[in-house]
């Protein structure tokens, strides 16, 4: 299907999606994606689920903040194997791609908080764990979603619990731990595109007190187009390969002490993620011109017909930026003991390794004018130790926690800046140092009260080397960050809450410094970031058919710093703008039984970002949609013999955003809004132990951007790797 007839045709249908989300709101009411469903003799139909969003064990509806759960059996229905399609069911989430052309990044944005550079001197706004080990860098780890226990996103600042790097909200990735028990279970999946699937996880029990775990899979997608001018290109434009693999092995000899050990490996390559180049919508810039600088460029001018006719084919003449590849590996040791019967300490050791290579031709032409290959590295270590337990109506989280972190990015071998050529050399060490507690007391049988305090300490020693000699620059930042909140129980069972939370980010350094060509002391660290959210919210079951959640919430940003790129004298060049941000909204998510079998799931996001003004110029929020929207609508037929069809329908919307902090529309960088809508239809036998599905993801092909960025010499436009797909699951577990 065209994008002309989809934009024409499908378009005006959000105003029935947002009509029939309004409608879900006035009648209904349940936690999208919050809660697993079941039925108690005949009666209950919504099981809530129960999360770790603040380190100890709760009912979701109790989490004083906003939050969304998946359950795995939720992941496994909706088709969702990464963090991109998290991002399309989440109100105020919006994931997206980035990162050097890489595809198997994802850079998660909440409330109008993110980051899409990738570079070692940067930091994420948004952070991501993997059972209590947070991930320094997202690219390089394409971590896979098989097999996962639950998946948690907070939403807001988490400073106290979650430390640095956590101003927009964290996620948390929980996989499923080893037990007695023993099955297999074996995927295969094959669909359009190429699509070919399998996985395979096995968990058994070697003795009573020593079970284990192990997950394996593989993941090919065919790519959207061609390298037009290398005939020998190794892979397509956006083609993916993938393997993966995790081993865990606990040991509990008794019911006070378990240690669980835990390894997880993957191998990526493919082809560099889709993406054109605009030259004839700057008709002032260097590629229209051949100009820069005052200097001809190698190749004179370059027009929009020098690029490949189809945009998700590829014009480039340089094999080297074709290739992307990721790897990553990871081992972690985490240990429970309980001292008593009212403390408990936790451990969590790990470190991790990941490396990438990606790069952008930005010219886009089979001319060497301006390209990037690049290679990265980084090398982690955390250990954290808590101390918990419970007196009376007191329960307490407290701990320590270290992390270090030393990377590298690498350009210039086969890189090129106006056909001469660029270097690019970064390396920075991390260290992070915190010490956290938070207690909570239940006042009376209806009210708890709870607060904490982290204190942070960051020191960063980084450099950079740009083609006139290595400079080196350190920095350090501390900060105290603060949570409290109160949460009470009505007569209707609902969980009404208020929160102040305060969340961190240390500075940082610049990604791309070419300014030391004309600067050489421009090489220093921004302030550090601080957020303060103020937040209510109401949650929880109503009635047997439906529960709700919904969350008010202003967030204020102080020395948040923007990136913006344009082309230098030295090269491509990265520097920060400095602004303070007012993120304010509100966020719903529902499900309504309207039968045993019919069951509707919604969410509705609607966010207003202040940023404040610049020079006499009032920029954007980069990469965030005011309004997210989804509905998924699912019924299970029952045939007779007691086989059972069901059916799932997911759609999501994301409103129109800016590829850059500015909303000037003769800069072209507006991101035109995107409705996807996926169907899952599976069948299972009565007493079977396997089930076949048919799947289709953005049955309407829609296809949008990523990102825009104007350099101010041309405009990048990185397209998404997200057309549609159909084909069939089988699953069986025995």
């Amino acid at each position: 299907m065209s994008n002309t007839f989809t934009n024409s045709v499908f378009k005006p249908s959000f105003r029935l999606a947002l009509l029939a989300s309004a409608v879900s709101v006035a009648f209904s009411g349940s936690l999208y994606a919050q809660e697993e469903s079941s039925e108690v003799d005949g009666n209950e139909r919504i099981e809530s689920i129960t999360v770790t969003a603040t380190k100890r064990a709760q009912v979701i509806y109790e989490v004083p903040i906003a939050i969304s759960a998946f359950s795995g059996e939720a992941l496994a229905s909706q088709g969702i194997s990464d963090l991109t399609d998290v991002g399309k069911f989440v109100p105020n989430l919006n994931v997206t791609g980035f990162s050097a052309g890489h595809t198997s990044s994802a850079n998660p944005f909440i409330r109008g908080i993110g980051l899409q550079d990738h570079l070692i001197t940067t930091d994420p706004g948004v952070s991501v764990y993997v059972d209590g080990v947070y991930l320094g860098r997202q690219v390089g780890q394409n971590w896979n979603l098989n097999n996962i226990e639950r998946i948690e996103v907070l939403r807001g600042p988490q400073g106290t619990l979650y430390g640095r790097n956590s101003i927009g909200g964290a996620i948390n990735i929980i996989t499923k731990q080893p037990d007695n028990e023993a099955v297999t279970k074996v995927g295969v999946e094959a669909g359009t595109r190429g699509r070919i699937k399998g996985d395979v996880f096995v968990n058994r029990a070697l003795s009573d007190s020593l079970s284990f775990n192990f997950n394996a899979g593989y993941n090919a997608r065919d790519g959207l187009g061609e390298f037009i001018n290398v005939p020998d290109a190794e892979y397509d434009v956006g083609e993916t390969k993938d393997l993966y693999t995790r081993l865990s092995v606990k040991y509990a000899p008794n019911t006070d002490f378990s240690l669980v050990l835990t390894a997880d490996a993957n191998d990526g390559e493919g082809g560099l993620r889709p993406y054109t180049t605009l030259i004839d919508e700057v008709p002032t810039g260097a590629y229209y011109t051949g100009m820069r600088f005052g200097a001809p460029t190698p190749s004179g001018p370059l027009r929009n017909s020098d690029l490949a006719p189809d945009i998700y084919d590829n014009a480039t003449g340089t094999k080297e930026v074709t290739t992307v590849s990721n790897e990553a590996s990871g081992l972690s040791i985490t240990a429970d003991w309980s001292l008593t019967d009212t403390l408990t300490t936790k451990t969590v050791v790990s470190h991790r390794t990941s490396e990438y290579k990606a790069g952008l031709d930005d010219d886009a032409t089979i001319y060497a004018l301006d390209h990037y290959p690049e290679r990265g590295d980084a090398d982690q270590t955390s250990i954290e130790l808590q101390l918990n337990g419970y007196y009376d109506e007191f329960d307490f989280v407290s701990g320590i926690y270290w992390f270090n972190e030393e990377g590298s990015n690498r350009q210039g071998e086969d890189s090129s800046f106006n056909g001469g050529g660029n270097l690019l050399e970064l390396d920075q060490e991390t260290t992070s140092r915190a010490v956290f507690v938070n207690m909570g007391y239940g006042v009376t049988d209806d009210l708890r009260i709870s607060g904490g305090l982290r204190y942070t300490k960051d020191e960063k020693h980084a450099t950079a080397n740009v083609g006139i000699g290595p400079f080196t620059s350190e920095d350090d930042w501390s900060e105290l960050s603060y949570e409290l909140s109160a949460s009470y129980t009505l007569e209707n069972g609902l969980n009404v809450y208020g929160t102040v939370q305060s969340g961190y980010q240390s500075g940082q350094f610049p990604a791309r410094p070419y300014c030391l060509f004309g600067d050489p002391e421009c090489f220093v660290a921004s302030e550090n970031i601080t957020a303060v959210n103020y937040e209510v919210g109401l949650k929880g079951q109503v009635t047997d058919n439906f529960s709700m959640s919904v969350a008010l919430f202003n967030t204020e940003f102080e020395d948040l710093p923007y990136q913006v790129s344009t082309t230098s004298e030295g090269g491509f060049d990265t520097s920060n703008l400095v602004v303070e941000q007012t993120s304010r909204g509100i966020e719903w998510e529902s499900t309504l039984y309207f039968t045993d079998n019919f069951k509707l799931h919604t969410s509705l996001g609607y966010m207003d970002v202040d940023v404040s003004e610049q020079d006499g110029v009032k920029p954007v929020a980069p990469l965030t949609p005011d309004l997210t929207a989804s509905i998924s609508p699912s019924y299970e037929f029952e045939l007779s013999g007691g086989a059972t069809i069901s059916t799932r329908v997911d759609y999501s919307f994301r409103s129109e955003m800016y590829g850059e902090p500015s909303s000037d529309p003769g800069r072209l960088t507006e991101i035109d809004s995107r409705e996807l809508v996926n169907f899952n239809i599976a069948y299972a036998p009565a007493k079977g132990d396997w089930t076949v599905s048919l799947y289709g993801t953005n049955i309407f092909d829609e296809r949008y951007d990523n990102a825009r960025l104007n350099t101010g010499d041309y405009i990048l436009r990185v397209l998404s790797n997200d057309a549609s797909e159909f084909g069939v699951r089988f699953k069986t577990e025995f």
